[in-house]
This record gives structure tokens, C-alpha cells and sequence, in this order.
């Protein structure tokens, strides 16, 4: 049996080792479920092939329309292999409606729609909640310049542009999500890129017709079964059969 490989990072529902080529990583993701800041915690059987698999199809379809990302392939059932990045120490979040905390915030009904997509940043550390930042904080503490965070909104934008038609087209509202952004280097030349990953953990998705909840606010608010949502909305992307039961184990479409 082949050594286990050296282990890079962990978090919450991913895990990170060295990858098989130098500049790249194996991400492994993890069927663990948390929220309010890991404060609820459950493991959800077959929740991390699904998201594999999910993030997949997103990073691809980026991919062919320019939009660069860190997803090189998928390995197997639970990992991919993506490119190494600096991470900006940002979670970006990118909001069309008003749900979540920006509902309570300014006192919004929930699914208000936003007079604009809305890009806003909060810090990436778990100890202090993520808390919401201003462009301000972000560049008088270094973490991006303000040509970086003009890179990040125009990419945030254009990947909201790609999930909105996607989802919308199988009958799914993209209320909001978040992504990171990693830096690489070719030479002295620096770009930013779209990492981590883009699954129903990261966005909220509601059915555009009867309002039901597809993403991890049905284990935050506990609104039924997480992997059935998670495989309603792969069902509906064309990643699983049809006529595919409601199951733990997922059975996915290579």
C-alpha cells in the first residue's frame, strides 16, 4: 500500500495534500457539514463526492469560458487535483438577493431582490467569525492592492454571470455565494485566479418556482435531507441519471 501523502492543510470540509506534480495540490473533500461557524457540526454520507463532483463541472465550465481557476482534473470519487495558490486571506461574496445575514442586517425580507449584484469581502478567520471587511481594511492591512480588488470584482462578477445562467436554466435561483482568490506566478508575473471550490456549500440556491432551499441552509435550518438537496441539484445539472432514487451514496456520471 502506497504511503499516505503529507498533508498540507485541513479545513472544515476539505482536506489538502501534496500533489502529484510540483505546483499543485490534491484536494480532498470531506462529507463533514458545519455552520455557524462550525459551532453545528454533522457528517453527511455521500456530501463529499457530490461537491467533488460539483465543483468539477463549475471550475470546468469557467475554464472553457476564460475564466481562470485552480481545477486542473478530477481523480477520483472524492479528489482533485488543482493548481497550488496563495490564497488573499478573503472570503468574496457576491449577493443578487437578500438572504442571510444582509436580510438581517438591514432589515430585508428574505429573496428581495438586489438592485445590483452586490461583491463584498469578509476576513478568512474562523477564531473571529470571517467578519465583514471594507475595501479600506483590505488594503490598509495589505492583504490586496486596489488593483487586486478591481481583478476580484470584475472575476466575481463574471463568475456570478456563469452560475446565474447555469442554475437558471435547470430552474434555480443563485440568491448568493462565495468564492476565494489565489494568487500564481508565471515569472514575475502575478494573476489571480478563482480557487477553493464552487459547490452547494458555498452558494445559496433556491428553486425559482416553489422557493425550496438546494444549499446548506437545509442543514443550517434543518429543512430536511442534505444530500438530497445536493443530488437534486446535480440531478438537475445532467450529473446524475434521471431517474436516479434519493440516496446516500451518490452514483455520479463520469
Amino acid at each position: 500500500m502506497a504511503p499516505r501523502r503529507k498533508k498540507i492543510y485541513e479545513g472544515k470540509a476539505k482536506i489538502l495534500y501534496e500533489g502529484t506534480e510540483p505546483g499543485t495540490l490534491v484536494q480532498y473533500f470531506k462529507d463533514d457539514a458545519t455552520a455557524f461557524n462550525a459551532q453545528k457540526k454533522a457528517t453527511i454520507e455521500g456530501k463529499g463526492v457530490l461537491n467533488n463532483r460539483l465543483s468539477e463541472f463549475f471550475m470546468q465550465g469557467l475554464t472553457n469560458i476564460g475564466v481562470p481557476n485552480h481545477f486542473i482534473r478530477r481523480i477520483n470519487m472524492r479528489e482533485q487535483l488543482i493548481r497550488q495558490v496563495e490564497i488573499i486571506p478573503l472570503e468574496v461574496i457576491v449577493r443578487n438577493f437578500a438572504a442571510g445575514s444582509l436580510a438581517k442586517r438591514l432589515g430585508l425580507e428574505e429573496g428581495t431582490q438586489l438592485p445590483r449584484p452586490i461583491v463584498e469581502y469578509s476576513f478568512k478567520n474562523d477564531e473571529l467569525g470571517d467578519p465583514m471587511v471594507s475595501e479600506e481594511y483590505v488594503i490598509a492591512f495589505g492583504w490586496a492592492s486596489q488593483q487586486d480588488l478591481d481583478d476580484i470584482v470584475s472575476l466575481a462578477l463574471r463568475v456570478n454571470d456563469f452560475l446565474s445562467g447555469v442554475f437558471f436554466g435547470v430552474g434555480i435561483k443563485l440568491v448568493d455565494f462565495k468564492i476565494e482568490i489565489g494568487r500564481i506566478w508565471d515569472g514575475d508575473f502575478m494573476r489571480l485566479i478563482v480557487a477553493d471550490e464552487i459547490s452547494p456549500d458555498s452558494c445559496r440556491l433556491w428553486d425559482v418556482k416553489t422557493g425550496q432551499k438546494l444549499d446548506k441552509d437545509v442543514f443550517r435550518r434543518d429543512l430536511g435531507n442534505l444530500t438530497d438537496a445536493y443530488t437534486e441539484v446535480a440531478r438537475r445539472l445532467g450529473l446524475m441519471p434521471a431517474n436516479a432514487a434519493p440516496i446516500n451514496k451518490p452514483t455520479l456520471i463520469n
